[in-house]
């Protein structure tokens, strides 16, 4: 690899129009080797090892929690590992073998930051399709070493700040703001139930700027621990907020995977309050948890769901079903309804993009980032508009500069299925413009 360029700040453009066509991504390897040395559960997809050079394999790392009390996302790095096998057994990235390092982060901001140092030592030219809270830890080691995060989860602010992230969907902001538009006009009081983490702060403000954006009040705010066992205070919160006699109110849980936990303390508690509704954001509830919770009958029935992508039956998402039929098949962490999983396989479509963008040159972390901040246009197949991370973008003045994929989805569970409440993507520019964010 050669030596790395300085950081030049990009701001990206604004989203394009959001083609149908279908996508079916090339994939690659995977096996596990464990780095002891870091204790942070790393893997590595087997092969050649070394470097990046013109003929050698070329190396990045996914990385994500697992078995953790907290949100885990397991498929994450297993579908990176499932798209390695594939693209190498097809030929690699332009004949390169694609070297796949997975980590596990532990739900650990020091844990989170080791996994940065090792996709460093390694020499990664890219982490791609990955999942953290920690963003404070982690992003200062990328960017010391100049290595682009393409893909992250959108988990935190940071990812649309820092200079070398290149986000394919709007994260959290997005979501919030898309749900309280859509939960303006339909609901008496809102509150949110959140993490009381750093991440957690962000989401009461993102929220709120869709349900201002429709004329309702602000939120009420509660924040709960994210690996609780049982919600029954926060639920009782929640609903005590109900007695006014007014519209019926909605309680948003995005508690990632401990909403369940607090659905399960909901059910038993809202018996008294049968008009309260429930929605939340993707990621925090599939159509796993939907059926766990009991389907038609159970709480999340007539909830509204806000995602980044299309509902899992599209046809869009062919690619990525054939992937898990012939390389993940039986391995349950890998469902193609999970939006991490979703998230992973968009950011190595856009990896495979830009490596063959380079053509027969070098492939390395500074190769990688100057075709993205040089304005290359990425296609994903319908499954986002079109991706191009430039200097003009409608959201840098509301601190979003990287934030290029404002779109969302709207589901509502109907009968116990997750279906589109509305045809095609809602795009959240304009709300977000108007977002409070520190």
């Amino acid at each position: 690899m050669t030596g790395r360029r300085p950081i030049r700040s990009t701001p990206p453009g604004g989203p394009r129009g959001r083609s149908r066509a279908t996508r079916t991504g090339a994939l690659t390897a995977g096996a596990l080797v464990a780095c002891a040395a870091l204790a942070a559960g790393c893997g590595v997809v087997p092969g050649a090892t070394g470097g990046s050079g013109d003929d050698g394999p070329i190396t990045v790392m996914t990385w994500a929690p697992q078995d953790t009390g907290a949100t885990n996302k397991p498929g994450m790095p297993a579908l990176a590992q499932a798209y390695a096998r594939s693209v190498n057994a097809q030929g690699g990235l332009g004949g390169r073998e694609l070297r796949v390092l997975t980590c596990n982060d532990h739900n650990d901001s020091v844990t989170a930051a080791k996994c940065a140092r090792r996709a460093v030592k390694e020499d990664v030219v890219a982490v791609v399709g990955s999942y953290s809270q920690h963003a404070d830890s982690f992003f200062p080691v990328l960017e010391g070493a100049r290595i682009p995060y393409i893909g992250g989860y959108g988990l935190t602010n940071t990812e649309f700040t820092s200079p070398l992230s290149y986000p394919v969907n709007g994260g959290q902001p997005a979501l919030l703001a898309g749900l309280g538009r859509a939960l303006a006009d339909s609901c008496g009081p809102v509150t949110l139930v959140r993490p009381d983490t750093i991440a957690g702060d962000q989401l009461a403000p993102l929220l709120d700027s869709g349900l201002v954006s429709g004329g309702h009040e602000r939120s009420h705010d509660q924040r709960a621990a994210e690996d609780a066992t049982a919600y029954d205070d926060q639920v009782g919160q929640a609903l005590a907020r109900e007695g006014g006699g007014g519209e019926p109110g909605c309680v948003v849980p995005v508690l990632g995977d401990r909403t369940g936990t607090f659905m399960d303390s909901f059910r038993r508690a809202r018996e008294d309050h049968p008009g309260v509704r429930t929605a939340t954001v993707l990621g925090s509830v599939d159509q796993t948890t939907v059926n766990a919770s009991g389907g038609a009958s159970g709480p999340y029935e007539g909830a509204y769901v806000t995602g980044w992508y299309p509902a899992v039956g599209d046809p869009a998402w062919d690619g990525l079903k054939e992937l898990i039929k012939e390389q993940a098949f039986g391995d349950n962490d890998v469902d193609a309804a999970d939006a991490g999983v979703q998230t992973t396989w968009i950011a190595y479509t856009v990896f495979k993009q830009v490596v063959e963008s380079l053509g027969d040159g070098e492939v390395s972390a500074d190769t990688v980032r100057r075709a993205l901040d040089d304005g290359l246009e990425v296609g994903t197949g319908g499954l986002t508009p079109d991706l191009r991370w430039t200097f003009a973008d409608k959201l840098a003045s509301v601190g979003f500069p990287r934030l290029v994929n404002a779109e969302v989805t709207l589901q509502v569970v109907r009968e116990g299925r997750l279906v589109s409440a509305r045809e095609g993507a809602v795009d959240t520019t304009g709300t977000l413009g108007d977002a409070d964010v520190v």
